[in-house]
């Protein structure tokens, strides 16, 4: 029995407990929850670590550790845990992403050894839906992508990845690890798309998906096309999809300065419940 404060890698057995944590918050832990569910606590399956902080003897706090590193429902001592343990193994992360709060935290403590960042976006605001808007008709041409249209749907993928992040997901191994992201997306049938003449005009994936939340990301619309409503009509569409065959609560977090986005998902019925950080190396 552990009877003081410590930090260690969890293996499958502790799957139980780290899902009770997980799921004790669904929404902010959509995107982790929705991985081990998958995956377990295995380290070659799930595509990074999961450490877990105990107290008194019980698991209180996780932190994944992979292509990003993700506080998850982390107290204060349990960030600190957590930043010393990162500045032994090093920097293996693109990202620091997850709630505002112990994300800050985090990147305060690591900042001296991991910094300067190349992007540092302090407030994300978390919005979350669970029902569709009623004065929104969903765009009738946005619909799932097929397996067989990966090629009509990745120069898209590509294209908001590229304006979000600010590189291109093609850089480093060629694009090899977002192309297979993107085919698992696809494959699951959580991409949505308008195809108009062989030409994406808006998408938008569920990248995170349980029983209790999903989480939509990698919202595009082409910029010829912009400022027509097409995120609003394209959104009400894959609410549609997301509330009848995925989950009960729709999530999505948006930098704060994007204003028109933060508008247009509010007209679709997103309503601020908190905020997320992301720190991109």
């Amino acid at each position: 029995m552990l009877t003081h404060t410590t930090t260690r890698v969890l293996d499958p057995g502790d799957l139980g407990a780290a899902l009770a944590i997980l799921e004790s918050e669904p929404v902010e832990n959509a995107f982790v929850t929705s991985r081990v569910q998958v995956a377990g606590l295995d380290p070659w399956r799930l595509g990074g670590e999961m450490w877990g902080w105990y107290a008194e003897g019980r698991l209180r706090s996780l932190c994944y550790s992979g292509a990003n590193l993700v506080p998850i429902c982390a107290t204060p001592d349990a960030v600190r845990a957590f930043a010393d343990r990162a500045r032994r193994t090093g920097r293996r992360c693109s990202s620091i992403v997850g709630p505002a709060e112990p994300t800050a935290q985090l990147w305060r403590l690591l900042e001296p050894n991991w910094g300067p960042a190349r992007d540092v976006r302090a407030h994300q605001p978390l919005m979350v839906t669970e029902q569709l808007p009623a004065d929104v008709e969903p765009d009738p041409r946005v619909r799932r992508i097929r397996k067989n249209e990966l090629d009509v749907i990745m120069p898209a993928c590509v294209a908001m990845f590229t304006e979000e992040v600010g590189v291109s997901p093609l850089a480093g191994d060629g694009g090899l690890l977002y192309q297979a992201r993107v085919a698992e997306i696809v494959g699951a049938g959580r991409c949505f798309a308008r195809i108009d003449d062989g030409r994406v005009i808006f998408k938008a994936e569920i990248g995170a998906a349980t029983d209790q939340a999903c989480q939509i990301q990698g919202v595009w619309v082409d910029p010829e096309y912009r400022g027509r409503g097409l995120s609003e009509t394209g959104m009400a569409a894959v609410l549609r999809h997301a509330l009848a065959d995925v989950a009960p609560v729709v999530s999505l977090y948006v930098n704060d300065y994007n204003t028109a986005a933060r508008a247009a998902y509010r007209r679709v019925g997103f309503r601020e419940v908190g905020a997320f950080m992301s720190v991109l190396f």
